[in-house]
């Protein structure tokens, strides 16, 4: 009887799982998540763009997106939004590491691992979004936690290397994003048969365009990540923020980061007709 009764389990927990994934409950998520990562990038984009003319005293980052939200009359509400919207592309992707997504690469390994990933990512802005949201603490700059991140790594044997790779694979991650943007290898996931050809070419130029500057935005992180690797120097390591004001103390100035903040805002546009036109 026990073996029976355990053996009837499995099959009951792997069905509980399957429907889990099941595109009527996936597919709202995916969308709605995609919704709330257009608004974080809008709002970055728009403090990135203040910040290259000193009009702003917020972080260029989830962190202080997350502060201009919660100090909008409608705070509390928005940011119940964005918690949903984030912990649905993190169940969406998660799904995706699971079972696979979508078209015939959905289920290669390195589509999958990628997701899982992005599991990692979209769940811990979840879950620091959702502490912020309850009252438990705001969430901590990128800036902060990548030199926290650093220091601690480098505080153990071979953490200096370590730190090393990671700012490789971030500069190998941000040239990857931006190369995908320029090639429009976006538009293989867009239902572009529902599109005018108006719209079309408006999500083309925002896709490829908004993809450059994220990816740009990711390698330069990268780059200062490796720097504080080469020189065993925790206090080199800069988030997005302190990564973006560095544009502005270029020889260019501030238009150079107007230019990816510009860029940025277009990302968070190109989500949201991601959210619209994404084939799930």
């Amino acid at each position: 009887m026990v073996t029976r009764i355990t053996r009837n389990r499995a099959p009951n927990a792997k069905r509980i799982a399957r429907s889990a994934a099941n595109p009527r409950y996936v597919n709202p998520l995916a969308r709605a998540g995609l919704v709330a990562r257009g608004v974080m990038y809008l709002i970055i984009g728009w403090i990135a763009f203040q910040i290259a003319f000193g009009h702003s005293g917020h972080q260029a980052d989830q962190s202080g997106a997350t502060r201009l939200v919660a100090s909008t009359p409608v705070g509390a509400a928005a940011l119940w939004l964005l918690v949903a919207g984030f912990a649905g592309l993190t169940l969406w992707r998660l799904s995706e590491a699971v079972y696979g997504g979508p078209g015939p690469d959905g289920r290669k390994a390195s589509t999958r691992a990628a997701a899982a990933f992005r599991v990692v990512v979209y769940g811990f802005l979840a879950f620091s979004l959702l502490k912020f949201a309850l009252g438990l603490g705001a969430p901590p700059s990128s800036d902060k936690a990548s030199r926290d991140l650093t220091s601690a790594a480098m505080s153990h044997p071979g953490g200096v290397a370590l730190v090393g790779l990671a700012g490789v694979a971030l500069i190998a991650g941000g040239v990857f994003l931006a190369y995908q943007a320029w090639t429009k290898e976006f538009l293989k996931d867009l239902r572009l048969a529902e599109m005018t050809p108006r719209t079309r070419r408006v999500v083309e130029v925002l896709g490829r365009t908004g993809g450059i500057a994220r990816g740009t935005v990711f390698a330069a992180v990268g780059v200062f990540l490796l720097f504080a690797a080469v020189h065993s120097s925790p206090g080199q390591a800069k988030g997005i923020d302190a990564t973006l004001r560095t544009l502005a103390a270029t020889p260019v100035g501030p238009w150079l980061l107007a230019v990816v903040a510009l860029g940025l805002v277009m990302f968070g546009v190109y989500s949201l007709a991601d959210a619209r036109w994404r084939r799930l």
